[in-house]
């Protein structure tokens, strides 16, 4: 086939294709929108899926088919040719599609065709060749825009497409001496072909754009750039060139499968469901209720909070209402009656009385202060000067009692001297265990030879 007839053939049927895609999508999108309008009950099964309510209540599957032009060349440039003329062939395929998301999808391709070159325009040169290829690739399609995002349906969306998978070809043709080759069944009277087809891995990048024609079928139009991993794709290899391409311009039609009364995944706007959610009757009435039960607890807590007579127990448990104020009361609110105390007012304390220390201790009792207060009081006012003499139970060693009487006499000092007593005024000495007033051999009096008395002098 003639390569620019065919160029403008394929070109003209993929506008053709393109205008009444536009026309179609646009028409359905506004008769959706009118009949939404009008007669709401005939699209309620499309505006019952939820913003969060899974892909069980979509339709993720579908299938299609697809016609188009394949050429040595790509769109992109970059990459070296074997030939120098670029033939445009045919090329088909069928897709199995996967909708995971609004804007993802896994995509089974499953393609063939042919691809071809020659060297026709150089001179002496009658090298050519023509590939014939299949090849079943795994690619991910993500829904990069749309130019219809306000309608409650997209009507367009442009996508992009990437995968692997692998290729099977069988290269024919002549070579620059005019000796025919074929890789699958060999040339005659030449070399013995492989037997089966080539087989090397592919790499399928392209974009597109569709167009939705109804609930059930969208117009596509798309173009991929095929790069092979291996260089005899033409046939030739050289060492330049180790690895083949191939582009695969296509238009075709998708076909959405499942229940007519879910709506299609790929085609959903989440805007407007979650438009639709937020103005929901049923939910409104839920939001409603839900403030209703806010103010209830409001109350509640302002009621609990509530203390007429400001004795710190809120009117709901206080048991004694209106008690005076600054009354001391208890959990229910009612004032506390102290009971009076009836016993006689202690003795003032006498001065050089015996300060007792707990067992093997030489820390002042809290009881031991009003004695030495009242020894201070007198040491101060009258000038004397006193021994202070410390002593220790029979327990332990004699050096350790020692030790320990000599402790507790200057507790007692320290106490003085710290509220005004003049340190000249006060000698100390330790006895330890000597001098008892009490029988050791009891706890009783072991208790009472704990002490600390005075001489004064």
């Amino acid at each position: 086939m003639n390569y620019s007839t065919l160029k403008k053939s394929v070109a003209l049927s993929c506008a053709s294709l393109l205008v009444a895609g536009m026309v179609s999508a646009q028409t359905d999108s506004t008769t959706t929108t009118t009949t939404t309008t009008t007669a709401d009950t005939t699209t309620s099964a499309t505006t019952t899926a939820k913003v969060f309510g899974g892909r069980g209540q979509y339709k993720t599957w579908s299938i299609g088919v697809n016609v188009g032009a394949t050429s040595p060349s790509l769109a992109t440039g970059g990459g070296s040719n074997d030939y120098a003329n670029h033939n445009v062939e045919l090329g088909y395929g069928i897709s199995i599609r996967n909708q995971l998301g609004h804007n993802f999808g896994l995509q089974l391709d499953v393609r063939g065709g042919k691809v071809s070159g020659d060297n026709s325009s150089i001179a002496g040169n009658p090298a050519a060749y023509s590939t014939k290829f299949y090849q079943a690739t795994l690619s991910g399609v993500v829904n990069v825009a749309t130019i219809d995002f306000i309608r409650r349906k997209n009507s367009v969306n442009f996508f992009i497409n990437a995968g692997a998978g692998l290729a099977m070809y069988n290269p024919t043709g002549v070579n620059s001496a005019g000796v025919p080759f074929d890789f699958k069944d060999g040339a005659a009277g030449g070399a013995a072909g492989t037997g089966s087809y080539v087989k090397e891995f592919v790499v399928p990048i392209g974009a597109g754009v569709k167009f939705r024609l109804s609930d059930v079928v969208a117009l596509n139009f798309g173009y991929t750039q095929n790069f092979i991993d291996g260089g005899n794709f033409d046939g030739l290899t050289k060492p330049d060139n180790r690895k083949d391409h191939y582009s695969y311009g296509y238009g075709g039609l998708e076909f959405t499968l499942g229940s007519k009364s879910k709506p299609s995944l790929e085609w959903v706007n989440p805007v407007a469901m979650m438009y639709d959610e937020l103005y929901d009757a049923a939910l409104r009435q839920e939001v409603e209720a839900l403030k209703g039960r806010v103010t209830n607890v409001e109350n509640a807590v302002t009621d609990l909070k509530k203390d007429s007579d400001g004795d710190g127990v809120s009117d709901q448990f206080d048991k004694c209402p209106n008690t005076p104020a600054g009354s001391v009361v208890d959990g229910s609110g009612c004032v506390i009656v102290f009971p009076k105390d009836t016993t006689a007012t202690a003795a003032t304390a006498a001065a050089y009385s015996n300060i007792q220390f707990e067992f093997d201790s030489s820390v002042l009792r809290t009881s031991s202060y009003p004695v030495l207060d009242a020894t201070s009081a007198d040491l101060r006012s009258s000038g004397k000067t006193v021994e202070i003499d410390g002593y220790a139970s029979s327990e332990g060693t004699a050096a350790h009692n020692l030790s320990l009487s000599r402790d507790r006499a200057n507790s007692v000092k320290t106490y003085l001297v710290n509220s005004g007593v003049a340190a000249s005024k006060l000698k100390v000495k330790g006895y330890g265990e000597t001098n008892p007033i009490a029988d050791n051999s009891t706890e009783e009096g072991r208790v009472a030879n704990r002490r600390v008395s005075f001489k004064q002098r």
